[in-house]
């Protein structure tokens, strides 16, 4: 009788670890997931940041360089397209886009000089540019955490306790090719 008592024991142990084992993949693979979430509104916080600088920037363009609306419409719709987007991966190519139209904003300033000694023009492009920066950083740090969770609901065991629950998030990449080539310097 002591044996089968042992046996009941020793199997009823094998269970109670196996359920903390799996408890504990679970657990990780939903901190994981959550620290994307995570990542994502970290992002969100710094585009709309920037959204909120550029109406105060464009202001400050159109009051030296009128003729260049070309420009500042692109900006402005761009601008209005990552306010619009609903789903990640939609900011995400918005959010390109309107790092793009802003490059042509500041290239339009190199041609006024009044307008880049302007104090406000300059600090709201400091802010920008410093904007700019946290968003690459958050960028970095969201395709970390997707990288992370990624793994762990692919790899075994994960991939056994994550089943059908957990989707394969995707990250940051870049969008264009014009991006990837190294720009050319000429003299």
């Amino acid at each position: 009788m002591t044996a089968i008592i042992i046996i009941i024991a020793i199997i009823i142990a094998i269970i109670i670890v196996l359920v903390v084992w799996f408890v504990s993949i679970y657990n990780g693979i939903v901190r994981k997931d959550n620290r994307c979430d995570n990542a994502w509104q970290t992002i969100d916080a710094q585009l709309q940041r920037r959204n909120d600088l550029i109406p105060n920037l464009v202001e400050t363009v159109k009051g030296y360089a009128a003729h260049e609306s070309g420009t500042l419409s692109a900006v402005t719709q761009a601008r209005a397209a990552v306010m619009s987007a609903k789903t990640p991966e939609d900011k995400m190519a918005a959010s390109n886009v309107l790092s793009d139209t802003l490059k042509s904003l500041f290239a339009v300033s190199e041609a006024y000089p009044e307008l880049k000694a302007n104090a406000n023009f300059q600090q709201l492009q400091s802010e920008l540019s410093d904007t700019e920066n946290k968003i690459s950083y958050a960028r970095m740090s969201f395709n970390d955490c997707v990288l992370e969770y990624n793994n762990a609901i692919e790899t075994f065991p994960g991939n056994v306790v994550a089943g059908s629950k957990f989707k394969e998030r995707q990250g940051f990449e870049v969008q264009s090719e014009a991006v990837r080539q190294a720009p050319q310097v000429k003299f």
